[in-house]
């Protein structure tokens, strides 16, 4: 079968996220079930037109935004043939069912809705939210296939329907600590991720400064990338040149992000929404629970007061309460552990990759 997979951004992008982690496992699994598989996406700085990745075909054309422009002209003029697209929607979709004519699948790891706001200015944000229920009209016989229950409802209330809606739980490919680690000896708060808005990273400051003055030794590390302007801006609005206890990280190898989790008491997270909440369950493999907000895909990356705590009222208070009551009982906090470790042992890669297969083959 020749697959033909549309998305914003490939693993090498330096833009990249969780999302493309996810499409590479499952279409570097389909190449060695002898499937052939190209992977359309736009260009950036240094990147080669055209390479493979684990037997994937990645080409590229265009930036982030003319990507979609160009998509219709390579599935029509590359020469290629193809048995089925897989459509990928971040905020846009690449609309293949005006011009598509073969089996299609909408992979989607969220809608974006309150996203628009968070991400971009107006009118663009807008603008976006105004088409984006008007284009899931078009895909209303399409298949949709996402990681959370919480997307399938947003998709329902966008009128698909939830027979054409099939779940795939993402996996891990890190190993799963067998043994509970040893933490950082003062209690240590840890937030990674793509250092932008909608990801709740300045709740997560204003939480920890409340932590802070309750526990004096408490530190904070943020890991990940994000625009400079935006960073420079939190540095400044938090006053954080001045404190020694709260440290960027940047981007890490992850070896060094495992390494960091496995050293954090808590994972804090106050994103606005998910797909599914990834770095959530590779904190959990390295014992460590998270602190969350509870929003489509977190709500189910986190089972709550098992691997930690789904907080129902979504402020920078509540998140410091509950982080400083659970850290002062430390037999909770270890099941807490434990329970982490067995929920990320049980979300394989093995599991998920065969579940996708038996979906494109169907």
């Amino acid at each position: 079968m020749r697959v033909l997979i549309l998305n914003w951004r490939d693993i090498k992008n330096p833009k990249s996220g969780g999302a493309e982690i996810v499409t590479l496992e499952h279409a570097k699994y389909w190449v060695k079930r002898g499937h052939n598989v190209t992977w359309f996406t736009s260009s950036f700085k240094g990147a080669n037109r055209e390479e493979f990745l684990n037997g994937v075909k990645i080409v590229r054309f265009g930036n982030f935004i003319t990507v979609y422009l160009f998509a219709p002209f390579y599935y029509f003029f590359s020469g290629n043939k193809f048995d089925i697209v897989i459509d990928q929607i971040h905020g846009l979709p690449f609309f293949t069912p005006a011009y598509v004519r073969i089996k299609k699948i909408a992979l989607i790891h969220e809608v974006a809705g309150p996203i628009w706001d968070y991400m971009y200015p107006f009118p663009i944000n807008y603008i976006g939210r105004l088409i984006e229920p008007i284009y899931f009209k078009i895909y209303e016989n399409v298949k949709f296939w996402t990681p959370s229950n919480s997307t399938i409802n947003d998709l329902i209330r966008y009128g698909i329907s939830r027979k054409n809606c099939i779940k795939i739980h993402c996996g891990i490919n890190n190993k799963v600590l067998e043994k509970l680690p040893v933490k950082e000896k003062d209690p240590t708060f840890i937030f990674v991720s793509r250092i932008v808005r909608m990801k709740g990273i300045e709740d997560v400051i204003k939480s920890f400064f409340i932590i802070n003055d309750s526990i004096k030794t408490s530190s904070l590390w943020i890991v990940g990338e994000g625009e400079k302007k935006y960073i420079d801006y939190l540095k400044k609005r938090f006053n954080l040149a001045s404190r020694k206890n709260v440290k960027f990280f940047g981007f890490v190898s992850d070896q060094k992000k495992l390494s960091l989790m496995r050293k954090a008491h808590l994972l804090l997270h106050a994103s606005i929404k998910e797909g599914w909440g990834l770095v959530v369950i590779e904190a959990a493999s390295q014992g460590t629970p998270s602190i969350v907000y509870n929003v489509a895909g977190l709500e189910e990356s986190v089972v709550n007061k098992k691997t930690g705590i789904v907080l129902e009222i979504r402020t920078p208070e509540e998140m410091a309460l509950s982080s400083i009551k659970l850290l002062k009982n430390p037999k909770v906090y270890q099941k807490y552990q434990k329970y982490s470790l067995d929920l990320a042992k049980s979300l394989t890669w093995n599991k998920a990759v065969k579940q996708s297969l038996k979906l494109i083959e169907a």
